[in-house]
């Protein structure tokens, strides 16, 4: 994906906003789904401006080559742009970067009747997912995990050799916003001679990144590694809560099933990859000795610019916080560059025995863990399987999440030379158990 006009950092707009200090300026325009707020209307596909959404429908007389895919955005889903590919995408995105210039001064007024105040609107879950599969894609994480449970031999030996994944509920994907109720499920601790069915003890979020499928792949074809890229539509922001107390019980010997596919949560806004084009960099650098990618997931252009340089955030707020009027205590920090296995990898694998891609795809990166402690991307590891509590400003301790928490993620990419982007936020806040009857 090649750095073109729409990432020039000169561009201004003529929504103030998006020229301050924001996650949205003319050169990100994330593509979402919104309705005016308390309205039961469908929703409509609209770009984020500064504080602004921009209905893209609205503005379909303006597109000229590209009205087909602006007209595609009265849909309540992103999924009807993305199936007109890769040109219309690109070419509506340049469209809307000079329509919402501050160069543009022709066709302002007609723009502005189709910006709504962000505040004004309530966000809806952007994409029909189809499918969900979620990634392991940080040996970071990999490695801290295994450690816990196998301290002499941490990593599995296929680890380095396949982006292991494992296919979750797309049914209980919500956006973000939608709390997440506590699950019951079966778990057995160490002094219980059997399992006991009840609500997770051992609740955790898990800090990912998620990638949409814009384009399909044909069932039994699949997909070169040099080509697996262009299959992206877009990123956002991924939480895959676990139940590590319920994971620990069912996970042998097929993996994670309850424990993972009670919910999901997602970032509203989706940054496309043409976005993101200033940010890719190398990909994760493997150590001596480490075998070289099977030549299926092996390719010099991936090599050299496969990674993203995506800085990656969790925050926890309390109850408690909240009654002291206090912000959210960040528990870590880190970098999407630090995963080992590419985005092109894992899409690649995903279809090497001819498994087809559809339109709206989600896939998740897995916990994006860093080598220090502070980019650790879930308490299983900064807790050390919940044996060493965080201290909170309050004084609280946690070694799991409580009712009421609420985990917020944030990410943004900053770069020399071209403006800053962020994803939004994607957060939940936990609510107790419902009462079986």
């Amino acid at each position: 994906m090649a750095v073109n006009e729409t990432h020039d950092p000169a561009r201004r707009s003529f929504v103030e906003s998006a020229n301050r200090d924001t996650e949205f300026p003319i050169q990100n325009l994330p593509f979402g789904v919104f309705r005016r707020r308390g309205s039961d209307e469908p929703g409509r596909v609209g770009v984020a401006i500064g504080d602004f959404i921009l209905d893209v429908a609205g503005i379909a007389d303006l597109c000229g080559g590209a009205a087909t895919a602006a007209a595609a955005c009265a849909k309540p889903r992103l999924n009807d742009l993305m199936q007109e590919g890769p040109r219309a995408w690109s070419a509506l995105r340049a469209q809307i970067s000079r329509l919402l210039s501050a160069d543009d001064v022709t066709h302002r007024a007609e723009v502005e009747k189709n910006l709504m105040p962000m505040a004004m609107t309530e966000l809806m879950l952007p994409v029909e997912i189809g499918n969900f599969t979620d990634f392991f894609a940080s040996i970071f994480h990999a490695t801290n995990a295994g450690r816990m449970f196998r301290p002499d031999n941490p990593l599995m030996p296929n680890y380095k050799y396949v982006p292991v994944a494992y296919h979750s509920r797309p049914s209980s994907v919500c956006v973000s916003g939608t709390s997440v109720q506590r699950p019951y499920g079966q778990s057995k601790s160490a002094d219980e001679s059997a399992p006991v069915y009840r609500p997770s003890r051992n609740l955790d979020y898990e800090l990912e990144l998620g990638f949409y499928v814009g384009v399909p792949s044909e069932l039994g074809v699949p997909v070169p590694i040099a080509r697996a890229a262009e299959h992206v539509f877009g990123f956002c922001l991924l939480n895959d809560w676990s139940a590590r107390d319920i994971q620990a019980w069912e996970a042998q010997p097929l993996g994670p099933f309850l424990a993972k596919n009670f919910a999901t949560t997602v970032s509203p806004w989706v940054v496309t990859a043409e976005a993101l084009a200033p940010f890719r960099t190398a990909a994760f650098a493997r150590p001596a000795g480490d075998p070289a990618p099977l030549p299926h997931l092996d390719d010099a252009a991936d090599r050299q610019e496969g990674g993203l340089d995506i800085t990656l955030e969790v925050y926890l707020l309390t109850q408690a916080m909240r009654d002291q009027n206090l912000t959210a205590h960040r528990l870590s920090r880190g970098s999407f560059a630090h995963m080992y296995w590419t985005v092109a990898q894992m899409l690649a694998h995903h279809t090497s025995n001819g498994c087809n891609l559809t339109v709206g795809d989600l896939m998740g990166s897995g916990t994006a863990s860093g080598p220090e402690r502070e980019s650790w991307g879930c308490l299983l590891e900064l807790t050390s399987r919940g044996r060493e509590p965080l201290e909170l400003p309050t004084g609280e301790k946690r070694a799991f999440l409580e009712d009421g928490d609420e985990i917020i993620f944030r990410g943004h990419c900053a770069r020399e030379g071209f403006a800053r982007i962020g994803f939004g936020e994607c957060r939940a806040v936990i609510q107790s158990a419902t009462t079986l009857k």
